[in-house]
């Protein structure tokens, strides 16, 4: 991970600004200078930082009239709306809105794989169910994790559709902490590791419908587990 810049610490501050409601909707921004002053940063931080979040849709321009603060219903940057999302108590919204993407996206994927898996794609998920597993024997709960999403990504690769992966791989540090809040209990690991079996037979039969079905079931005990043993205890 590169160094932080003055500028990422700016554009940090002003999104904190208006997750907190200091900055409402359509309200307009300070005047640069006084933005410099607040934060202790030249007006070239300052005209960067805002750069960067207009290029986020996060704040749009009027000619003429100034900055003004986006609606979070616009915002097309992915850290700021997963940001925007988790803010205050709302985590659980992020970790069910990324099972409904992981739905969408890997549901049409296995479909795919069915068609279009090789023998080496079958080899890896069996040796990521495999080391799943190993590492719910043993108390591996990293371990568990990073197998559990190696399987999926083959599910992907064997896709054959270059884009499927890259869509996901923008959610990949959410989607380890999600997988790692939800894995860190047993009875979630072990039916993890019954439906990661189901979807690789079903993507063995060749069969897409078959391979499209399984996943979804997968994706409902996803968010099942997810309700009843992690979403439960925080209520």
């Amino acid at each position: 991970m590169g160094r932080r810049t003055l500028v990422d610490d700016l554009v940090d501050g002003l999104l904190d600004d208006i997750l907190d409601g200091r900055l409402k909707p359509h309200d307009s921004l300070p005047p640069e200078a006084d933005i410099a002053k607040t934060y202790e940063v030249s007006r070239l931080t300052v005209r960067e930082a805002l750069k960067v979040l207009r290029a986020q849709n996060i704040l749009y321009v009027k000619a003429g009239r100034g900055t003004f603060v986006n609606p979070t219903d616009n915002w097309t940057g992915l850290d700021a709306i997963i940001k925007a999302a988790s803010h205050g108590n709302a985590a659980d919204q992020v970790s069910r809105g990324l099972i409904e993407v992981r739905r969408m996206v890997e549901t049409g994927a296995a479909a795919l794989a069915a068609k279009r898996h090789t023998p080496e794609h079958a080899v890896e998920m069996r040796k990521f169910i495999a080391d799943m597993k190993v590492h719910h024997e043993s108390g591996d709960l990293d371990g568990f994790v990073l197998a559990d999403i190696a399987f999926h990504d083959t599910v992907l690769k064997a896709s054959g559709n270059p884009f499927v992966r890259a869509l996901l791989a923008q959610l990949g540090q959410s989607l380890y902490l999600a997988r790692r809040e939800t894995s860190a209990i047993k009875e979630i690991q072990r039916h993890a590791i019954a439906f990661h079996q189901r979807v690789l037979d079903s993507i063995l039969t060749g069969d897409p419908e078959l391979a499209r079905r399984a996943m979804d079931e997968h994706m409902d005990q996803t968010f099942e587990d997810y309700e009843r043993y992690v979403y439960g205890r925080k209520s």
